[in-house]
């Protein structure tokens, strides 16, 4: 999207692919809306976090393995997307996700204790992996406009889930936390409907993913050093998204409410924000000093009263936005490796941070007190700037290289074909 990762561009890409950002097919419609109910799930369960603590008499660190099992599995998994499409196509490995998602969110709500309930987020993590690592390359081999637009469309349906997730799960939830989970299950159902009906199958690529593909595009300097920064990255975000409703401690709707406004944010930030401050300012610039305010944000929402942390949350989402943006490009466009094998590369890596921050943050609690949890989320923040810091040169320099070879590849849909 950046002629250099390192300064900003001439022109403006975003503009010119939001111009046929609502021109598009209607498989790419289908796909993008089962997309916004995949990203739905991550956030779904934050309203009614003390709710099922109390209707499952479980402790807070319990309930927070919901986030843990679900996005342990999604890294594990990301070994196994590529395998897995690269062999029986996309519109296979998308329906295959939407049918475990719907599965296993049905039986959620049916959990009677939490050590199911924990099992059963594992499965849907499964579920989610298979679809959302698919999403992109699909809408990218399918969508009018080039890769520009289908990237753009793609963030949106990003923000709009991750806005309205937690929004479905105050709903909903404020009459029994059972129901997002078959909420979700309902809507995914509906999804696979219309991806059934509207998405033909996608061309296979000429060469297989082996499993261990994305471990040895990791062993690329530039890709290791982005994957290494987003790691650190993750654990702030998921402390932010599964440790703060029990720091906030708010009922369904207003915590809701809440993380509705955060995601919200984030969605802003992510597709409308990021692009010009990269197009301005450079990535690796816009992405050290969003890390940084991340790290005082949360240091403050750590410290602060409880109207200091209610802000400090929603304000996050707008740090949060540009940092997804920003990554995702870096992770595709870093490296020489394909970059469906790439991006599972690089998600590999950072999911383990999102399974490790809701495990860790609640047991730092009760070792320490209710602050420290937050100075950790800071300092991790700070992590990754540095990261992004020492390594400028290489991500700079490797990516310009190549940026030529990127280019044709977005010109032969590399993604799906």
């Amino acid at each position: 999207m950046n002629s250099s990762t390192g300064g900003p561009t001439e022109g403006d890409t975003f503009d010119a692919g939001a111009t046929s950002l609502l021109r598009q097919p209607k498989a790419v419609w289908a796909t993008a809306g089962a997309s916004v109910v995949a990203f739905m799930g991550i956030g779904l369960v934050d309203p009614i976090l003390p709710s099922i603590a109390k209707g499952l008499d479980a402790t807070a660190g319990q309930v927070s393995l919901l986030f843990t099992s679900y996005f342990l599995i999604t890294a594990l998994a990301m070994l196994v997307t590529g395998f897995v499409s690269s062999r029986i196509g996309g519109r296979r490995t998308l329906l295959l996700g939407l049918a475990l998602v719907v599965v296993f969110a049905g039986l959620s709500g049916t959990s009677g204790s939490v050590g199911e309930l924990v099992g059963f987020r594992a499965g849907w993590g499964l579920g989610n992996a298979l679809f959302v690592s698919t999403a992109l390359a699909v809408i990218v081999g399918a969508a009018a406009g080039g890769s520009a637009a289908a990237i753009l469309l793609y963030e949106s349906a990003l923000g709009l889930g991750m806005a309205c997730g937690p929004l479905l799960g105050a709903l909903l939830g404020d009459a029994s936390w059972r129901y997002p989970f078959f909420g979700t299950a309902f809507l995914m159902a509906i999804g696979f409907l219309c991806i059934t009906a509207f998405l033909k199958e996608q061309p296979k690529p000429a060469r297989r993913t082996g499993l261990l593909d994305p471990v040895k595009a990791l062993g690329h300097g530039g890709l290791a050093s982005v994957a290494g920064s987003a790691f650190f990255y993750n654990y702030t975000f998921f402390t932010v998204l599964a440790f703060t409703p029990f720091v906030l401690n708010m009922s369904p709707y207003n915590s809701g409410a809440v993380f509705f406004a955060w995601g919200v944010l984030l969605a802003v930030f992510s597709v409308l924000v990021a692009p010009r401050m990269q197009a301005r300012f450079g990535s690796l610039k816009v992405l050290g000093g969003s890390l940084v305010l991340l790290a005082a944000d949360v240091l403050v929402l750590g410290y602060g009263s409880h109207t200091t942390a209610v802000v400090c949350t929603i304000l996050s989402g707008a740090f949060i936005g540009v940092n997804n943006t920003v990554y995702t490009e870096l992770a595709l466009g870093v490296s020489d490796a394909p970059r469906p094998v790439a991006s599972a590369g690089y998600n590999f890596v950072r999911w383990f941070a999102a399974a490790a921050a809701p495990f860790f943050a609640p047991r730092i609690e009760e070792w320490t007190d209710i602050h420290i949890p937050f100075v950790v989320a800071a300092v991790t923040a700070a992590l990754g700037a540095l990261v992004v810091l020492v390594r400028r040169d290489a991500l700079t320099h490797e990516a310009e290289e190549l940026e030529e070879r990127h280019a044709v590849e977005d010109g032969v849909t590399v993604f799906a074909n």
